[in-house]
């Protein structure tokens, strides 16, 4: 199997048939297997099984969070390389599992992908394309986001995959920290782009910026905890900048801010058991390398 693409979906019935639909509508379904985990939904999503009966479907009853869903999908899949989409997320260009094959042929050295994320709803995948400069840009950089990427399948073998001690936000930068500790590159390229189909303002009207607020500040503070070797002042200058920026000027954040704090505190022991410091080295040419970008 030359890839696998990999789908965690919860409540996105519409979203997830969109991407679903675009998908098969361009991939080679003898030398692509679609992998779907549907994490305790209790919409329609289920009904997606007779519709799509060639995806490999994966239920759980219970919702387990983003990331420990995607460890135990990741663990099925057989492809030479993994194709990670979010439910409302899908490739721009009909030749990208090609361009994906190519690029890791170029470079052995090579772990992980990361595609240009093209945010917003657009009439087309035409004008999604032509919303985004079109000059070629690729770079080596020190982490991918998880609504577009491919990854080796070996590479991920070589980690200890999405981590089980996080829900959601963050997981990315942790199979990212392992594959540089690994030896290996990450490059960002905008030869492959995906539209994930996010309206901004509905979803900040719906709360999303507190919700993505207290679990990136709890689950940032785990990751210093398991790959610092020395993560106590990281810590600390996180904290007091999130206090300073977003605590004391809403109470809403205030609130999640401890909540966070206290969370976090209570999870100590098993956060420990997972810990497993890096090489300074890997801090520095993580700290060193650009971020993707972010539209």
């Amino acid at each position: 199997m030359k890839a696998s693409i990999l789908i965690v979906t919860k409540n996105r019935f519409k979203d997830l048939d969109f991407t679903l639909s675009k998908l098969y509508g361009i991939i080679n379904k003898d030398e692509v297997e679609v992998l779907v985990l549907i994490d305790g939904s209790d919409d329609e999503t289920y009904m997606l099984q007779h519709k799509y009966n060639h995806v490999k479907w994966t239920i759980l009853k219970r919702s387990v969070g983003a990331s420990k869903a995607r460890n135990i999908l990741y663990k099925k899949a057989k492809g030479d390389f993994f194709v990670g989409l979010d439910d409302d997320a899908h490739p721009l260009q009909n030749d990208f599992i090609e361009v994906i094959e190519q690029q890791f042929g170029h470079d052995n050295e090579l772990a992980i992908i990361a595609f240009q994320e093209i945010k917003g709803i657009f009439k087309s995948d035409f004008d999604a394309l032509n919303s985004k400069p079109k000059q070629a840009l690729s770079f080596l950089c020190s982490e991918f986001v998880g609504c577009g990427f491919a990854i080796r399948k070996e590479s991920y073998l070589a980690t200890r995959g999405f981590p089980t001690w996080i829900d959601i936000y963050g997981e990315e930068s942790c199979v990212s920290i392992e594959v540089l500790a690994n030896n290996e590159r990450i490059l960002y390229t905008n030869a492959i782009s995906v539209n994930h189909r996010v309206d901004l303002d509905t979803r900040k009207k719906a709360g999303q910026n507190y919700f993505r607020f207290e679990k990136q500040l709890k689950n940032s503070v785990m990751l210093y905890l398991v790959y610092y070797r020395n993560p106590i002042l990281k810590i600390i200058k996180l904290l007091h900048h999130n206090f300073i920026r977003y605590a004391i000027k809403d109470f809403s954040f205030f609130k999640l801010y401890f909540r966070a704090v206290f969370k976090t505190f209570i999870k100590l022991p098993l956060i420990i058991k997972y810990r497993k410091p890096v090489d300074r080295k890997v801090i520095l040419i993580k700290n060193k390398l650009p971020s993707p970008i972010f539209h």
